[in-house]
């Protein structure tokens, strides 16, 4: 009986060693990683983002700005209702003062109107600017909307 006690621990024993082992393997070269790059910027915004920098050249223009470079809280919470959240553009000062953030809205954000408020919410809420297009507009447009910019 007690040998039999011994040869079944064994065998649960060996199991064990060789599932490890198994796993260690399919976590190594064996398992390929489901990533792939994707283009910073769509067309539309890369125009959005051309006719920025031509029409603010004393400007820095930032493109795919997470709310975490823009909006800090001391409460967890809070930091996790924005943390995946990105500005389409932020327009600044060559210091980095922000003079805005500007969103170029296209057909998905309809039936969205709530979440962009909440968005548009917490940035004017930590003093910023928010400038929301719903197409990319000429360069009058563009100077009318920013008359002061330093």
């Amino acid at each position: 009986m007690k040998n039999l006690i011994w040869l079944v621990l064994g065998l649960a024993v060996l199991i064990a060693i060789v599932t490890v082992l198994k796993a260690k393997q399919q976590g190594g070269s064996a398992r390929k990683l489901d990533v792939r790059k994707k283009d910073l910027l769509s067309k539309r915004e890369q125009g959005m983002f051309f006719r920025l920098t031509s029409t603010f050249p004393e400007h820095v223009v930032l493109s795919q700005v997470c709310f975490s470079a823009l909006l800090r809280s001391n409460q967890r919470g809070t930091r996790n209702r924005y943390s995946q959240k990105f500005a389409d553009f932020v327009l600044c000062t060559k210091a980095f003062d922000v003079l805005a953030v500007i969103e170029l809205d296209d057909s998905s954000h309809k039936g969205r109107e709530r979440e962009d408020g909440d968005r548009d919410g917490w940035l004017t809420a930590a003093g910023y600017r928010v400038v929301r297009y719903a197409n990319t507009p000429d360069t009058a447009k563009l100077l009318a909307d920013f008359p002061s910019s330093p």
